[in-house]
C-alpha cells in the first residue's frame, strides 16, 4: 500500500504528517509513503532527517503574498495539479493525506478525480482557506479542535487532537522527577521569530536578578543565531543557543517553562507533555489562528498569552518570573496543560483510514460485480 502525504512549508505541517506516517508505518512496517512538497518550505531538511521519500511539485502561495503573489499562486495551479496526478499515477497511490499549506489542495483534487481515498487533516482551532477549499473533496476531515467542524460538513468530521511523535509521551514522567535550577525554552516557530529574540534579550537582566540560577535552550533561527548567542554569552547565562530544534521531545522534557508562538503542532506537543506556557501568537498568521489555538490554552488555565503589540523585554521577564517564581501556579499550569492532551490522533486517524479504503475497495468490486 502507498500513501501519499501532502504536508509542507513549516513544522506545524509538517510534524503531525510524521506522526502519522509513523503510525501507518507501526501498524504495517511494508506500507510506502511518500510526502509531497515545494522546494520552498522546511520539508527537505525536516523529511531528510525523519528518512522519508520527498517528491516537490511547483505549487506557490495564493493567500497573504499580495496580488502579483496571489496571480502567480493561481497561474501554478494547472502545473501542480498535473504533476499531482502524474504522482498518484505513477506511485499506484491508495489514499492521500491533505494537511493544508499550498501543496494540499491540488493533491485532494488530484486523488478526487482518479478515485483515491482522501483524508484532511487540519491541526489549527481555525481552519486555514486551503483545507477549507479542498474540504467538499474529502472523505473525511480530522479536527484537532471542535471549534473547527462549522467549516466542513459535519458528516465528515471527527474531531480527534493533533498526531503527535511517540518520543513525546515519554516527557510528563521525567519532567515530574526533574530538579535543579529552573529550565526556560524558547523557540519562535521553525523559522524562529525576531521579535521574540529581542524582548527575551532586552529582558535578560531582570531574569538575572529574579532567576541568577536560570538556564536557558533557545531556538532561534539561522539569521539570528550570532546575536542572540552574543549576548547570552556576554550575560553570563548558561545557554544552548540553536538554528533550529530537531529532537523537540528532549527540549521539552528539560523545560519547566516555555515561550513560544501557538502553532497548532506546538500547543499540541505543550499539552502532551503538560507544561505551563507564555503564548506569543504570529500576528501576521492567516485568519489570525494562532491567536485563537493560544486563547484555547489560555482559557484552560495553561499558558499566559502576550500579544506582539505588547511584547517587550521586561514585560516578557515579568511573565517569566511571575510563573517560574511562583511553584504552586506553575505545577497549576503544568497540570491544566496535560488535562488537555489527547494522546491516540493518530491511531483514530489510521483505523479511520483503513476503514475508508476497505469500503472505497468494497464499492468497487460492488460496482464492478454489477456491471458485468
Amino acid at each position: 500500500m502507498t500513501i501519499v502525504i501532502a504536508a509542507g512549508g513549516t513544522g506545524g505541517h509538517l510534524y503531525p504528517a510524521v506522526a502519522l506516517a509513523r503510525e501507518f508505518l507501526r501498524r504495517d512496517p511494508t506500507i510506502k509513503v511518500l510526502f509531497v512538497g515545494t522546494a520552498r518550505g522546511l520539508e527537505s531538511n525536516v523529511l531528510a532527517h525523519e528518512g522519508f521519500d520527498l517528491v516537490l511539485i511547483g505549487a506557490k502561495p495564493v493567500m497573504g503574498k499580495g496580488l502579483w503573489g496571489a496571480v502567480r499562486g493561481v497561474c501554478a495551479l494547472p502545473v501542480s495539479l498535473w504533476q499531482c496526478l502524474r504522482i498518484l499515477r505513477t506511485r499506484r497511490a491508495d489514499l492521500v493525506i491533505g494537511v493544508g499549506g499550498y501543496t494540499s489542495p491540488m493533491m485532494l483534487l488530484a486523488a478526487a478525480l482518479t478515485g483515491v481515498t482522501r483524508v484532511i487533516l487540519e491541526p489549527n482551532a481555525n481552519p486555514g482557506m486551503a483545507n477549507k477549499a479542498v474540504g467538499p473533496f474529502a472523505q473525511r476531515v480530522f479536527l484537532a479542535f471542535e471549534s473547527a467542524a462549522d467549516s466542513f460538513n459535519r458528516s465528515k468530521v471527527r474531531v480527534v487532537g493533533t498526531p503527535i511523535r511517540k518520543a513525546f509521551l515519554d516527557g510528563v514522567q521525567q519532567s515530574q522527577e526533574k530538579s535543579g535550577p529552573f529550565h526556560l525554552l524558547i523557540f519562535g516557530g521553525s523559522q524562529g521569530a525576531k521579535a521574540i529574540n529581542t524582548a527575551v534579550l532586552e529582558g535578560l537582566p531582570e531574569l538575572m536578578t529574579q532567576l541568577p540560577d536560570l538556564t536557558v535552550t533557545h531556538q532561534t533561527g539561522e539569521s539570528d543565531l550570532a546575536r542572540v548567542a552574543e549576548a547570552y554569552r556576554r550575560a553570563g547565562i548558561e545557554s544552548q543557543v540553536v538554528p533550529f530544534l530537531y529532537d523537540m521531545p528532549a527540549a521539552l522534557r528539560q523545560a519547566d517553562l516555555v515561550v513560544a508562538r501557538a502553532g497548532a503542532m506546538t500547543v499540541a506537543e505543550l499539552t502532551t507533555c503538560g507544561k505551563p506556557a507564555i503564548l506569543i501568537p504570529l500576528p501576521s498568521a492567516i485568519y489570525d489562528h494562532q491567536m485563537r489555538n493560544a486563547k484555547v490554552m489560555e482559557a484552560a488555565g495553561a499558558a499566559v498569552v502576550l500579544p506582539q503589540s505588547a511584547l517587550t523585554g521586561p514585560t516578557l521577564a515579568r511573565a517569566v518570573v511571575g510563573i517560574l517564581g511562583d511553584p504552586a501556579r506553575a505545577r497549576a499550569m503544568g497540570a491544566a496543560s496535560l488535562a488537555m492532551r489527547r494522546t491516540d490522533a493518530a491511531e483514530v486517524i489510521v483505523r479511520e483510514c483503513y476503514a475508508l479504503m476497505e469500503g472505497h475497495h468494497a464499492v468497487n468490486r460492488s460496482g464492478g460485480e454489477a456491471g458485468v
